[in-house]
């Protein structure tokens, strides 16, 4: 009897416990602050450890895992009964994750699939839920990928940042627009088109800013099921409020399902920065 799993990884920003529970393998990215290598987590960098070090102007910079460690992950799931893997992860246009499953897919003892979702934190993870889903109705390791990406592509990623220095400094976007941005004192709505970072909308104010995130989310909801999820870096008030006003307003759309709240991940917050806040909207899959 086939059994294929899911590889991941940890800028997927899946809870702990559903990655426990969904049997989802997680491979961490890495955080380099000064001179210390961290891998994410935990145990390791952590989003408190990133928004210290950046406020107090300490180098941080990330790296993707090594096909090394890729095909570790793979050849652990082969030797746990696995006989297929589907391994899904970041857009591969902001970071070298994607290749490095790619390149370990082809030495690995069994079929990989590799899965560059184009997208970014808990899309990513919401991707991985529709193949998990797939897979435990009795889908194939190619029908678990397709869901995927389809889910992936029709999720929205919104996000403020105060600044757009981080972004300018990790090479995300152009230096230019790290500059208009500061010059004109803007706040900037951004968002993932084509797997990279787009301006969305620039506002003046942050308060502003939350609520126009508030209107896009809704409006990227329309009448369709979804799930929902803000995301903060070192920012939990603006987040939790923004949470409590999107679960009354999307009520119709979630059915019962919670709004995820949490702080972003090690990786992806060091490249955003302190004080970022985020949406993600991802249409419900129908496995």
């Amino acid at each position: 009897m086939s059994r294929i799993v899911v590889v991941t990884d940890s800028t997927a920003s899946l809870p702990q416990k559903v990655v426990a529970e969904r049997g989802i393998v997680v491979v961490p990215l890495q955080v380099v602050i000064g001179a210390d290598v961290m891998d994410e987590g935990a145990e390791g960098a952590t989003p408190e450890l990133v928004a210290e070090a950046l406020r107090g102007f300490r180098p941080v910079s990330t790296s993707r895992p090594s096909p090394s460690v890729m095909l570790e992950a793979y050849e652990q799931a082969a030797r746990e009964g696995a006989t297929g893997v589907v391994s899904i992860h970041l857009s591969g246009q902001m970071s070298g994750t994607f290749e490095s499953a790619q390149l370990a897919a082809r030495e690995a003892s069994i079929p990989v699939t590799a899965v560059d979702t184009r997208q970014v934190g808990i899309a990513t993870g919401y991707a991985v839920l529709a193949a998990v889903d797939v897979l435990d109705a009795g889908g194939s390791g190619e029908d678990a990928a397709a869901a995927a990406r389809s889910r992936a592509a029709a999720s929205s990623s919104l996000f403020y940042v105060d600044t757009l220095e981080y972004l300018r400094r990790g090479g995300r976007v152009g230096a230019a627009a790290a500059l208009l941005g500061g010059a004109l004192a803007v706040k900037p709505l951004l968002t993932i088109k084509d797997g990279v970072v787009a301006t969305l909308e620039k506002v003046r104010t942050a308060t502003r800013a939350l609520s126009r995130l508030e209107e896009l989310a809704a409006l990227a909801a329309e009448d369709r099921q979804v799930d929902v999820c803000v995301a903060h870096l070192a920012s939990p008030d603006r987040a939790g409020q923004l949470t409590e006003r999107l679960a009354d307003r999307l009520a119709d759309n979630l059915s019962g399902r919670e709004v995820w709240c949490g702080e972003l991940g090690a990786v992806l917050g060091a490249h955003v920065g302190p004080g970022m806040i985020a949406v993600c909207v991802a249409p419900v899959h129908e496995a």
